[in-house]
This record gives structure tokens, sequence and C-alpha cells, in this order.
């Protein structure tokens, strides 16, 4: 584990998250498939928004049960909320947004989110 940081493409958000960047995980639901993340999930624990509290936007479609938010001047979704099936709050990091990381050496595995 180690700390990273990210955060959106003007830098109004940011953030940092302690865990290893090693796996990802892309999503075919009609919103992943769009936007084109690579997603990696921490405990809300693990995660400090630092800044740009005050400029994310959220979108919830479907379940309603995810809090996708993006920046409300560039655009850019680095992270998302969520809860896990058991119960604890998660932060989906974009991993695009994580700062320095080099994205060809993640192991992503894919997840069918259309027919969930």
């Amino acid at each position: 584990m180690a700390m990273h940081h990210g955060g959106c493409h003007c830098g109004a958000v940011r953030w940092q998250a302690d865990t290893g960047v090693d796996k990802g995980l892309v999503c075919n639901c009609s919103i992943c498939t769009k936007r084109g993340s690579i997603l990696h999930f921490v405990p809300d624990t693990s995660f400090t928004l630092e800044s740009g509290a005050d400029r994310l936007t959220e979108y919830r479609f479907n379940k309603h049960a995810i809090a996708h938010l993006f920046c409300d001047t560039c655009g850019i979704l680095s992270f998302a909320r969520g809860t896990a099936p058991d119960g604890t709050k998660m932060v989906a990091l974009n991993l695009r947004c994580v700062d320095g990381i080099d994205l060809k050496a993640i192991e992503v595995t894919e997840y069918d989110g259309a027919s969930v």
C-alpha cells in the first residue's frame, strides 16, 4: 500500500488514497463504457478528499446506488462513492486520474455491469 494522489483535469478536485494500484476493473455498463474509466475500489476510510468538495456534481442512474461525482468545471469523474455488498462504504477511483502511475502495468479485469 502507498499513498496515491489524483484529481480532475483542471485541478479543482484533488484527493489522496492509501492503496496499491496494481489492479483495475473495466466495466461495460452504459456510463462506464462512455466514460472509459479504469476503476479501483478502496474503503472510504482509505480515501481523503483534499479539495473541491464544493465543485462536485453528483449523478445517479439505474438503481441510484453509486454517486458518480464530476468536477463542475472540467467535467472529469476522478472518483465515485458507493457501498460494497457487505455494507462497507467504498470509493471507486478512476485510475486514469491517479498521478504518475503506469496504466500499462495495471492488471485489468473486465466486469459485465451491463447485465447486472
